[in-house]
């Protein structure tokens, strides 16, 4: 075999190789299967148990409050979710006095801590989204540090638009745009309390 040829076999293996080499991009996890837990994010946003249910699993001495999944509460801040303008991640001056209140909350409960789900509106790429919704999570975090709330205490978690409303209203959009302050216990067989 000549030279030329040679290189030009070798170049196109080469290539061939290469090309069976590459992965498809990774796909996104199913945030309702994420490090936290196993309860979807959105789905149970407005809905708390109207009664107090036994656990068999739970310690004799723990109480189970209303708005309790799991290890989580969804329901127990909500009123403290922060909302952010179109393609923004800082924190309005009207939104701060929500996070000093989720800080006195922890505060009077230290065996629990926050995870910060952060969203978008449906505008925009997935990928663009995801990484907003990581800044506007970070954010929040940020700014419950200055408070003195320690790093350990608080966990992100962006799900971009996942879970936002397509095709949507200004209104609706507005709602979208925010980072929930979710409740996780993180101490065993310890009483959960509701005081703010």
């Amino acid at each position: 075999m000549n030279r030329p040829l040679m290189k030009l076999f070798l170049v196109a293996a080469s290539a061939a190789l290469l090309l069976a080499g590459c992965t498809k991009k990774p796909s996104r996890p199913d945030p309702s299967v994420t490090a936290i837990g196993l309860t979807p994010g959105g789905d149970n946003i407005n809905t708390a148990p109207t009664s107090t249910s036994f656990d068999p699993n739970a310690s004799a001495l723990a109480v189970r409050d209303p708005g309790w999944e799991g290890n989580q509460n969804r329901a127990l801040l909500q009123a403290q979710t922060v909302y952010f303008e179109f393609n923004k991640a800082d924190i309005r001056a009207s939104e701060r006095e929500k996070l000093r209140i989720a800080k006195e909350h922890l505060d009077k409960n230290p065996g629990q801590k926050l995870l910060l789900e952060g969203h978008c509106d449906w505008r925009g790429t997935a990928e663009y989204n995801l990484s907003l919704g990581d800044r506007r999570a970070a954010a929040v975090k940020k700014y419950l540090q200055s408070l003195g709330v320690g790093p350990d205490r608080v966990e992100t978690l962006s799900k971009g638009s996942l879970e936002a409303s397509k095709n949507a209203d200004e209104k609706t959009m507005e709602k979208d745009r925010r980072v929930d302050l979710v409740i996780i216990d993180s101490s065993a067989g310890v009483a959960r309390t509701t005081a703010l």
